[in-house]
């Protein structure tokens, strides 16, 4: 439960401009969408995807470190991970059973795999969107988990695109065509809340001293 009040005082340390910035970014983000990256191995490409998730309203990320540990490379990043939430997994298998728990349909996008071209994807549904490795593309426990498939129309020599280049193809798309339906697909008034108070959190430099005067006067 947030403490409103405490989160209204942390507020006034803000800058006016500050927080409308919060809120305007805010009433853009959605959980309707999120984005699963698997073992990549190469840092950037993992930065650039949490770099286009912040910029197309993508609020959380899912990286399986099943191979590969991530670090974030912040040059890349350009700050996206102070504003979007990571949630980390030593399995394959366990975020995939996380994210249908949690009401995701599980999305392939993989170019080998007729079932949808990105156009014709249902937005309707909640959906994580799975990137694979740069050379294996997705595994085998994704494949045959996956709920959907999609690809990107191509039609040139090359078969498939970097992922941080597909990732912010199809969540540009999937986000515009989202938010010109009629799903309910903002943060809800307690994540909005939450949000609020982590920004903050992560904003303030004096974070816990002015916590700590704030219930000990």
């Amino acid at each position: 439960m947030i403490d409103i009040d405490l989160l209204y005082h942390l507020e006034s340390y803000l800058t006016n401009s500050r927080k409308t910035k919060f809120q305007d970014v805010l009433s853009q983000r959605t959980k309707h969408f999120t984005v699963a990256i698997e073992d990549v191995y190469q840092l950037h490409n993992t930065s650039a995807v949490m770099r286009s998730c912040d910029v197309f309203g993508i609020q959380e990320v899912n990286i399986i470190e099943e191979v590969n540990t991530k670090r974030i490379d912040r040059e890349i990043a350009m700050g996206a991970q102070k504003w979007v939430d990571i949630n980390r997994y030593n399995s394959v298998n366990d975020c995939i059973k996380d994210l249908k728990q949690k009401g995701y349909q599980i999305v392939a996008t993989t170019p080998h795999a007729n079932d949808c071209d990105l156009h014709d994807f249902d937005v309707t549904k909640k959906s994580c969107f799975f990137f694979g490795r740069e050379t294996e593309g997705l595994s085998d426990a994704v494949l045959n988990n996956a709920d959907r498939f999609i690809k990107i129309p191509m039609v040139g020599f090359t078969e498939s695109l970097n992922i941080s280049v597909s990732a912010a193809i199809i969540l540009q798309f999937a986000t515009k065509k989202l938010k010109q339906s009629h799903i309910n697909w903002q943060l809800s008034e307690s994540e909005l809340l939450e949000k609020r108070l982590d920004w903050c959190k992560k904003t303030i430099k004096s974070y816990q001293k002015i916590v700590d005067r704030y219930y000990n006067r």
